[in-house]
């Protein structure tokens, strides 16, 4: 497709060409960006409507600020189209995604004007303070915060650090009222309050400016003056003010929207002492009528006609329904059997389908905001008193609840069944958000059990199983996308724990598979046919592992391969060679897996055989074994 022309869009290359620009022209700026992200996204899907909301607050930041000496520190980077294409990546942003093209989100490997990574949520404050107290007040540092991020608790842990250090941060507050879902908790409730007086903070504002311009708003004075102007804003609006009560000045809340109004702000909050924050208004979506009035579909809504805004979803009749449907569906067919069972979920109810209980009984489903290790723990919490919590996170974000898996989960063995989803390579969204370490990170933790189903009936059974007495703490990781069957729907039968099936017998050469990858081995072992006799196991647990079934390999298998969708290293395969080792047996061990580097974005396919992890490469693997 040929990329359209823009009167002003087309002479920026940099933001140093930007600059050069009126501040009148702005405004068409803003204008001309929305409409290139629209079409591009329309045809090369990706996350949308973050970044139409934050358009105007890009341009304007890269407008006021010396970018990339002055350093911008995205938080969620799902907002950072506008910023890519301000920043010497128009050309390249067809291939946005894509395998080989430019990143899902900003990364220093890509570009100098990204400054930090940023696919999870919450970590901008702390890493631009970072960078703060590293420059030495020689460079400016904003970080900019949004998307429900503010509630997460590395958020909060970098606010506590912000108002205790010297610093001259500046803290942007993105404030849209959504995650990817609408934006839930305490903080995004107070967030919508603190929208008091108005021309209070105006008034302020100017005011702080006089002072300084006149000398009279001195380093030794500014103190003293910032907890009268606390008091004042706090009797007015009747309710404290959290940022400026940890000292870090407030501003706002403003209309994100306006560019012009926004540059005059930051060009006068730029050279301003101490850490501050400002409070904008954004709509996600903002520019895209459809978008605006369903911004959750419309966060990475995939091809769309950009003239009608009608999803052009592909044909799904007769295919098999996606891993996260059938976990929905069979969450919800579990609970209403068994009263105990809560959902528990951090800012994830449509893309884990969680919403399909949450719609029938939202009495019993908690979306917590994103904060996973708050979810973990607080599924423990319900746990000790009688509760079984179905506890659902992508697998790479439960990286950031290890330590309560660990220390509120496993130490007393609380039956939380925590659903890993998005196990594997996810595809587009790249390094940040590929489930590769959960098998290998989990395996040592004892009283866990760890599952990964190979289809949706196995999946439906491990749910099955998880939830009855004395199970304990049970994971379940699968992949992102769809399974396998299309008539998925079984009558749900116990699983016996550490219990592994035999899917076909052999004499060459045993091939150990754990999840869905398994699907790949079987076909690839059907290909292979009469050319070797091959046994294919599918170990369904990797802790318990089967016994059994590695007494069985180790005795009649000089040969092993051993597949798995994580790390080679810590995984399954260390486990069967761990086990062989212990109990004296020697057999050689090919070890398939993800190899120990990140793994890029694009299609799950191309990736996969990237690796050495698709159908020909496990071909090639068994045969060269055999």
């Amino acid at each position: 497709m040929e990329r359209k022309k823009f009167e002003l869009l087309d002479k920026i290359n940099s933001p140093a060409d930007l600059r050069q620009l009126s501040i009148d022209e702005l405004p068409k700026v803003c204008e001309e960006l929305r409409e290139d992200i629209i079409e591009e996204v329309a045809v090369n899907p990706g996350h949308f409507a973050s970044s139409l909301g934050v358009v105007e607050l890009t341009v304007a930041l890269h407008y006021v600020f010396n970018t990339p000496e002055d350093r911008l520190v995205w938080d969620v980077g799902h907002q950072a189209y506008a910023h890519k294409l301000l920043t010497g990546r128009r050309e390249q942003f067809a291939t946005n995604r894509r395998f080989h093209g430019i990143r899902p989100f900003p990364s220093p490997e890509e570009s100098e004007y990204d400054t930090f990574t940023c696919g999870h949520a919450s970590n901008s404050i702390s890493a631009a303070l970072g960078m703060a107290v590293a420059s030495k007040g020689k460079r400016k540092v904003v970080a900019i915060i949004g998307d429900g991020a503010m509630s997460g608790g590395l958020a909060f842990e970098g606010l506590n650090n912000v108002s205790s250090s010297p610093n001259d941060l500046l803290i942007i507050l993105n404030d849209n009222d959504m995650s990817i879902d609408r934006a839930v908790g305490g903080m995004e409730k107070y967030l919508l309050r603190l929208n008091t007086n108005k021309t209070y903070n105006r008034l302020r504002f100017r005011a702080s400016q006089l002072l300084r311009q006149t000398g009279l708003l001195s380093d030794n004075r500014k103190n003293g003056i910032i907890r009268l102007s606390n008091a004042v804003k706090s009797a007015l609006a009747r309710q404290q003010n959290i940022f400026e009560g940890m000292n870090i000045r407030y501003f706002g809340p403003f209309d994100g929207h306006d560019v012009k109004n926004t540059v005059r702000i930051l060009q006068q909050l730029k050279d301003m002492k101490g850490p501050k924050l400002l409070h904008l208004h954004t709509v996600k979506g903002k520019g895209f009528h459809a978008a605006e009035e369903n911004a959750a579909v419309w966060h990475a809504p995939g091809k769309f006609d950009p003239e009608t805004g009608e999803l052009l979803e592909a044909d799904t009749e007769g295919m098999p329904p996606k891993y996260q449907d059938v976990f929905g569906e069979t969450l919800l067919e579990l609970a209403e059997k068994n009263p105990n069972i809560v959902g528990v979920t951090p800012a994830m109810p449509t893309g884990c389908s969680m919403n399909i209980m949450m719609e029938k009984m939202p009495e019993r489903t908690f979306d917590v905001g994103i904060a996973e290790g708050h979810a973990v723990t607080f599924s423990a919490g319900m746990a000790k008193d009688g509760l079984q919590p179905f506890c659902n996170i992508y697998s790479a974000f439960a990286q950031r609840a290890y330590d309560n898996i660990i220390h509120d989960v496993a130490i007393l063995g609380l039956p939380v069944v925590l659903c890993f989803d998005r196990a594997g390579l996810v595809g587009a969204d790249g390094p940040t958000h590929h489930g590769a370490f959960d098998l290998a990170a989990l395996r040592p933790i004892p009283n866990l059990t760890i599952s990964s189903p190979m289809n949706e009936h196995e999946l439906r059974n491990l749910m099955y199983t998880a939830q009855l007495p004395g199970k304990g703490a049970f994971v379940i990781r699968y992949p992102r996308g769809r399974g396998v069957l299309v008539d998925w729907r079984n009558e749900m039968e116990e699983i016996t724990v550490g219990r592994g099936r035999k899917l076909r017998d052999g004499n060459d050469i045993a091939v150990l598979s754990i999840g869905p990858i398994g699907n790949t081995v079987a076909q690839a072992i059907d290909e292979i046919g009469a050319k070797a006799s091959i046994a294919h196991y599918d170990m369904r647990f990797l802790k318990p592992i089967d016994e059994s079934i590695l007494e069985e390999v180790g005795r009649k298998f000089k040969r092993i391969v051993t597949v798995e969708d994580g790390v080679r290293k810590g995984g399954l395969g260390t486990a069967v060679l761990e086990w062989m080792n212990e109990h004296g047996m020697k057999p050689d061990i090919k070890i398939m897996g993800l190899p120990d580097h990140f793994v890029e974005h694009g299609e799950p396919s191309l990736l996969y055989k990237e690796v050495g992890l698709d159908k020909e490469s496990i071909i090639k693997c068994i045969v060269h074994s055999s």
